[in-house]
């Protein structure tokens, strides 16, 4: 059986579950997101907390059991709190600026590379430190990985745009090699 499919969902104050069909839908104080679940599973609630369970307890059926589970835990943490990504652009004259909800990044090209900000997603810009909000775990984490991919650190001097907690292992450049040699 799932470990993880059965550990429960505690409900915090203010978010509310609606199960319509196949459908489940989380509902809280920052906004509402929805979920097709599998008809396998059902969903019970007491008293504030969300419990899954298999219809039919058979092995094949258990991935789809924690996915789920991890899928509505996210989506309640993220109508309640929020997600948050942060990341820091490392480099000589790299910059980020904000037009409107599009982000202008600045990292060493010839032109300006925009990204626009699609619908529940929140940019943020500190001198060099850009965050993305949003309720959306999903939606948070590839608008983050977006970001990173138009300038990833690079592992001689360390340049790019990295997530705040991202460690860069730095390798000896051509000149480190050539003095090891003699």
């Amino acid at each position: 059986m799932s470990k993880i499919g059965r550990l429960p969902i505690k409900l915090p104050e203010g978010v509310k579950i609606e199960v319509l069909d196949d459908v489940v839908k989380v509902l809280g104080p920052k906004g509402n997101l929805s979920l097709k679940k599998s008809n396998l599973i059902k969903l019970e609630e007491k008293e504030g907390v969300l419990f899954l369970s298999l219809k039919k307890d058979n092995p094949k059926y258990f991935p789809i059991y924690g996915t789920t589970r991890s899928l509505l835990s996210n989506m309640v943490e993220g109508v309640f709190r929020g997600w948050i990504k942060e990341m820091e652009l490392v480099g000589a004259g790299y910059k980020a600026e904000l037009s409107g909800k599009t982000l202008v990044l600045n990292v060493g090209y010839s032109h300006p590379v925009k990204i626009e900000a699609p619908e529940g997603i929140n940019f943020k810009v500190e001198k060099t430190f850009v965050t993305v909000e949003g309720i959306d775990k999903e939606l948070v984490g590839r608008i983050a990985a977006e970001i990173r991919a138009v300038k990833k650190p690079e592992p001689y001097k360390g340049k790019g745009i990295r997530y705040k907690d991202e460690i860069v292992r730095r390798k000896a450049g051509k000149a480190a090699k050539a003095a090891g040699a003699i």
